[in-house]
């Protein structure tokens, strides 16, 4: 495949259905069965095992709905301290290899291995013996997607799930991109899809006939990004130091609330939690975001942004109360979260420099 730009060899690396396996290796009573982590009377589902999706069950529904769809569904408590040290352990394998790692999540990563610490020219060799680690110290199994940029990796890496792996190699980009149904690239979700659709866009070769002027007329910037892509080109690196850009606290309550002093109380609460776990990165912030989810599941969120930075919980609650008054419903309220954005991070910001080096044997 011809390019003006530098081939790289990237691995995406995501673990099969992480919470629920984690779950499942550390109490083997739920091996083989369907599990859900989270949800519960009135939670959504964080995680689900391939034995529950079977069923239909999928992270984000409500427990109700996932009940319905898996009546013995079994519903898991999640334990996040147990997750991010098993992620931790994932990512020190990572490192064996290559510095340029950029998690995506606790369960995600991409790597660069265009140069590696273990100088191994196959970057699908790489991915192989990354998956065994994993395996061998953690109990897990891993699936991982190999090619030529990030979103190619990614794409890959979900074609031969649960525990296996896809190369794309430079020479078949270029194909697999046309034969691509357009649901499956990574950033098109289920109306962008239905559009595509309704102009008889199915699959990579129908949108790449469509012109530069055209996409981005139907779709916006997204346009140009959809344009690129079907195309082999994205040129976004591996960036070890991902900049945080928001810290959010939310709860999901048992039971509505509908009376102001408990909506107060919670507020404060989460006021507090969110300065706790500010001041423990030493993060500060600008933007204040409210977020109201109500009994019948629709969502409002109003955010306020200052000239200076937030540095109290009382700053904190006392603008959240504001943004409470702003509320367009008088309905019983099922989850409040509180966000802070327009991070000082940004100004810690460091620039990683990626060596561009010349991809020769992919294999």
């Amino acid at each position: 495949m011809d390019s003006p730009f530098p081939l790289r060899k990237i691995i995406h690396v995501d673990m099969d259905a992480f919470y629920a396996s984690v779950e499942q290796y550390d109490n083997p009573a739920l091996r083989g069965k369907a599990i859900a982590v989270g949800g519960g009377h009135r939670g959504v589902v964080s995680a689900a095992s391939y034995e529950a999706r079977k069923f239909g069950v999928r992270s984000a529904m409500p427990s109700k709905t996932a009940k319905e769809k898996c009546p013995h569904l079994i519903f898991v408590p999640p334990r996040f301290a147990r997750y991010k040290e098993i992620s931790r352990k994932i990512r020190e394998i990572f490192y064996e290899y290559t510095d340029l790692v950029e998690p995506l999540s606790l369960d995600e990563a991409y790597l660069d291995v265009t140069e590696n610490k273990k100088n191994i020219e196959s970057a699908n060799q790489i991915a192989k013996e990354i998956r065994q680690k994993i395996f061998e110290q953690t109990g897990l199994t891993a699936s991982a997607g190999i090619s030529i940029n990030k979103f190619l990796a990614k794409v890959a890496s979900d074609i031969n799930k649960p525990n296996g792996q896809k190369t794309i190699h430079p020479e078949k980009v270029e194909k697999f991109l046309e034969d691509l149904p357009v649901e499956k690239f990574y950033g098109v979700g289920k109306v962008t899809a239905n559009k595509m659709f309704s102009l008889a866009i199915y699959k990579g070769k129908d949108l790449k006939n469509r012109s530069f002027e055209d996409l981005t007329r139907l779709f916006g910037k997204s346009g140009a990004y959809y344009y690129n892509v079907v195309r082999g080109i994205h040129n976004s690196e591996v960036k070890p130091n991902r900049i945080q850009k928001s810290v959010a606290v939310e709860r999901t309550f048992f039971e509505d609330l509908f009376d102001e002093q408990q909506i107060n109380e919670k507020l404060e609460n989460l006021s507090q939690e969110l300065h706790q776990r500010l001041q423990k990165h030493q993060i500060l912030g600008r933007s204040l975001t409210l977020k109201i989810k109500y009994k019948d599941f629709s969502l409002f969120t109003r955010s306020f942004t200052k000239e200076e930075y937030f540095t109290s919980p009382e700053q904190y609650f006392a603008t959240a109360k504001k943004l409470w008054e702003l509320r367009p419903f008088d309905k019983a309220v099922r989850l409040l979260g509180l966000s802070l954005s327009h991070l000082n991070t940004e100004e810690k910001k460091q620039i990683s420099v990626q060596l561009k080096i010349p991809f020769e044997d992919f294999e």
